[in-house]
């Protein structure tokens, strides 16, 4: 194949992504990764600066975008904004929710309050932030869906019982709409990563002992970059993965190998 044509299954020009916890950390680099490849973007998070920062480097792509400052938790909220954004960049064709919180407590100590900030962002956002893209994709009989799990969706991690749940439902939720809307053309995945350096995992690296830990259970030696989750992303995003949905694609280092 001429190498025009294999950049060319990747290249996301004239698509419109809306991007979740988009304001640091890896929503941001994903965000800026897709908008290298040609994409639009629609970013969200709760702070206004820290989007309009990311925004900065969008435009230096050369690419369109909106900053939709936006607490997801606030689910009734949510098809307003796709109305909203649509009417601005045009019909979404790829939604990456991105955004994720993670409280560690070891499980004799997990609160009612912990456990419902868990599930409410890394869920039940996810699920109705999907499910008011979706239907507008389904309208247009077509769409990428790309959900954000973990490892810890598929193996059990110290103080993480809230976590773990929560992007094993994630897993399972990938599964069911990829089953649902296939016949509409759209396809939902997820990615499960191990840690990822960055804002999210600053302080639970601040510990040697945590860090020795993660480093330990990771046969290739080193933690996530950033880099490692948003060319996934770009794979999913793109023509080369339109045969793949309900998948959950792990991107560990062979964590969960062993």
């Amino acid at each position: 194949m001429k190498e025009s044509n294999r950049k060319s299954e990747f290249d996301l020009t004239g698509k419109v992504a809306m991007v979740t916890g988009a304001g640091r950390g890896m929503g941001a680099h994903i965000a800026e990764s897709l908008s290298r490849y040609g994409a639009d973007l629609i970013i969200c998070s709760r702070t206004r600066t820290e989007l309009d920062k990311v925004a900065e480097k969008i435009k230096a792509n050369g690419r369109k975008v909106i900053s939709y400052p936006i607490d997801l938790t606030q689910t009734e909220t949510l098809p307003r904004m796709v109305d909203e954004c649509e009417a601005q960049l045009g019909g979404i064709d790829i939604l990456v929710n991105n955004a994720g919180i993670n409280i560690p407590q070891a499980a004799e100590e997990v609160t009612a309050e912990a456990w419902d900030t868990i599930m409410s962002i890394n869920l039940k956002a996810q699920f109705f932030c999907a499910q008011a893209v979706g239907r507008r994709m389904i309208q247009r009989k077509k769409g990428k869906i790309i959900m954000m799990s973990s490892q810890a969706g598929s193996v059990g991690l110290l103080k993480r019982a809230a976590y773990c749940s929560s992007k094993g439902a994630i897993n399972q939720l990938t599964r069911t709409l990829a089953i649902e809307w296939a016949k509409h053309n759209i396809t939902i995945n997820a990615i499960a990563p191990t840690f990822v350096e960055g804002p999210f995992t600053k302080p639970m690296f601040e510990d040697p002992e945590f860090k020795r830990y993660v480093l330990s259970n990771i046969p290739l030696g080193r933690i996530g970059q950033p880099g490692d989750i948003s060319g996934a992303v770009i794979y999913l995003a793109s023509s080369a993965a339109d045969l793949v949905t309900g998948s959950i694609l792990t991107i560990d280092g062979g964590w969960t190998a062993q």
